[in-house]
């Protein structure tokens, strides 16, 4: 069930839109005395390969991005919380600049739903009359944006709003608030006055609750479907997020002061950046291509220098993933990116020198751009993630074949870039196959590792929220409710767990991830490469074994439980989409852009009564402008 589209023509916000916003705000921020906290939920249960060590020393990008943002914009008393680092935060008991926040903001992944709803719960502990502005985002919201409201009369928590688009979606929603805002009056009621008189509707990309007495939602209203930033030069600049993460704790409460600059670089030495979004493959898996309008969005190569090279000077970081779908996607601005940083230089010398980093790509696009694959190790590459899936393409076709992967991989160790595989593990796919063609899960592995790859990330097939094969997952029988008594929980849903599979031995297919990863992973291939490493890079591929040993054995420590039941047997199928409890519908009353089937549409026909009419602000500029788009 993927986002729709939106008009032809009508993806893209214009140029300079998001420019010009970033200033109106910085205006307005003068008037206003807003502190803000911005939360990365996180349940330390999915910590397992292939993300255990990234997860804890890579702060995330799409938080940051929303601090920087904020800082941007002249709100400068934002903090950024990772509960990684802070896993016993309490909103109920946060302070900034001595009292309690404007806005507390919450972003989730799906597998981090459980906390993400956990800090919204002890936020909505604290007295109303003082209670901040609760906002909701992240990929779990972008898709699943009911969750984060109460359909229980008698547990009545929830968000204030969900914001399922960027940062512009976002610093709108602001700028209307505080066009309107009276002398004294807290940011939540502000917005339940523009809330309850209409003029959100005309930001797309929020979802927000119609509340009776009680504070349940009885509806939402679903504002549509983002208007997505065409050219990421217009973002903030990254170093800004740096500036506002808390210091690592075990405390409820918030430090004083944000994490200093010196020590960024202990606890975050990897960074991530957004370099480019959007890819041009459909994978029916997939959600990437119908969340970015199937659109292709790029920084420009001057701009991912510049960010890299600050960075590097106040913080001292020289590692850095991109956070991007497909690197390689479009050849003509994957060029002019690795020419710019080719030819950057820093503090004298060239960049390559003093950055290393890395991102994903396909085989195919490697393969288009193996003329230029001596560029991309100028430009400061050094390893490449790679969605090889499948070598044999029997689970989905993007180009790649046995002959083209191994082709490419040793290409990549050649000039020196280290191919980093990403594999998905599925029904008919077993662990060993004899004959000419490597059909086997360990096959696969052990032609990847005599190609070059120095890593190796085997996840299970698994329906993902916003693509075609999402709500077929459940209607067919294919998608777990329950196990041996135990419920699929969200921190489930990463793929490392079998919880959606037709197959007669489920845990055969649980313990052949395991295998694959033991096969890979061990200490005598840890020995082999010390001696007869696979990697140009020195001993790069010993401390892979060395993180990926350490890694396995939280996954089996994991897993291993969840196998055992799968062996117990008696599976509980979903028979239907996980949708809305609440009824769901645009501004219009028809049926919501991001409602799934099976959402009650009853009761919304009533939002088509006129709204009741707001106080006007000082300044209307904001809103009258908004009305206007």
């Amino acid at each position: 069930m993927e986002l729709p589209r939106r008009a032809r023509g009508d993806e893209l916000l214009r140029t300079n839109e998001l420019l010009g916003l970033r200033q109106r705000l910085r205006n307005i921020a003068r008037r206003h005395d807003l502190t803000s906290v911005i939360a990365y939920a996180f349940d330390h249960r999915t910590r397992m390969l292939p993300f255990i060590h990234a997860d804890m020393r890579m702060s995330p990008a799409g938080v940051r991005a929303i601090g920087a943002a904020m800082l941007d914009c002249g709100f400068n008393k934002t903090r950024i919380v990772l509960q990684q680092w802070n896993r016993h935060f309490r909103p109920s008991q946060m302070r900034l600049d001595g009292r309690i926040p404007d806005i507390f903001m919450v972003s989730s992944m799906q597998i981090h739903s459980a906390q993400c709803e956990a800090l919204i719960r002890d936020a909505c502990r604290i007295d109303p009359a003082h209670r901040p502005l609760i906002i909701a985002g992240g990929p779990k919201t972008i898709y699943e944006p009911w969750d984060v409201f109460s359909a229980d009369p008698l547990d009545p928590w929830g968000a204030d709003v969900a914001v399922t688009g960027e940062e512009y979606v976002l610093l709108s929603l602001l700028e209307i608030l505080l066009a309107i805002r009276a002398n004294d009056e807290s940011l939540r009621m502000t917005f339940i006055r523009a809330r309850n008189s209409g003029i959100l509707d005309n930001v797309p990309g929020l979802v927000y609750a119609r509340t009776n007495r009680e504070g349940m939602a009885e509806e939402l209203v679903d504002t549509g479907i983002q208007r997505l930033l065409g050219d990421l030069d217009e973002l903030p600049h990254s170093v800004l997020g740096y500036q506002l993460l808390e210091p690592p704790s075990r405390k409820a409460t918030l430090a004083s002061q944000a994490l200093p600059a010196s020590r960024i670089r202990k606890y975050s030495p990897i960074g991530s950046l957004v370099l480019t979004l959007g890819c041009k493959f459909s994978c029916p898996y997939c959600p990437i291509p119908a969340y970015n309008q199937r659109q292709y969005r790029v920084k420009s190569g001057q701009r991912i220098a510049a960010e890299m090279a600050q960075l590097g000077r106040e913080y001292g970081l020289h590692y850095f993933f991109g956070a991007d779908d497909n690197f390689f996607n479009d050849e003509q601005r994957t060029l002019d990116i690795l020419e710019t940083l080719a030819h950057t230089e820093i503090d004298g010398g060239p960049l390559r020198k003093r950055i290393r980093w890395g991102t994903e790509v396909t085989v195919h696009d490697t393969l288009q751009l193996r003329e230029h694959l001596p560029l991309a190790r100028q430009a400061g590459i050094r390893a490449l993630w790679i969605g090889v899936e499948d070598m044999t393409a029997t689970l989905i076709k993007k180009g790649q074949s046995v002959n083209k992967t191994t082709e490419a991989f040793h290409l990549l160790q050649k000039y020196g870039i280290n191919p980093m595989p990403m594999m998905m593990h599925h029904d008919t796919q077993p662990l060993i196959t004899r004959g000419p063609i490597p059909y086997g899960l360990l096959n696969q592995a052990r032609l990847l590792r005599k190609a070059g790859a120095i890593s190796l990330q085997v996840l299970m097939i698994t329906p993902a929220t916003g693509s075609k094969l999402y709500a077929d997952a459940f209607t067919s029988g294919l998608a777990y409710e329950s196990v041996a008594g135990k419920r699929v929980e969200p921190y489930m849903i990463d793929a490392n767990y079998v919880v959606a599979s037709k197959h007669k031995q489920p845990w055969k297919k649980q313990f052949n991830i395991m295998a694959a990863y033991l096969y890979f992973y061990n200490p005598l291939r840890f020995l082999l490469a010390l001696v007869r490493p696979k990697s140009k890079l020195y001993l790069a591929d010993a401390l892979t074994q060395l993180f990926g040993m350490w890694g396995l054995t939280q996954t089996i420590r994991w897993t291993l439980g969840w196998a055992l039941r799968l062996m117990r047997g008696n599976i509980r199928t979903k028979t239907a989409v996980p949708a809305s409890p609440i009824p769901m519908c645009n501004v219009d009353g028809a049926a919501a852009d991001h409602a799934l089937p099976g959402t009650p549409l009853a009761g919304c026909g009533q939002l088509n009564a006129k709204p009741s009419p707001v106080a006007a602000p000082a300044d209307g500029s904001a809103q009258n402008r908004l009305t206007a788009q």
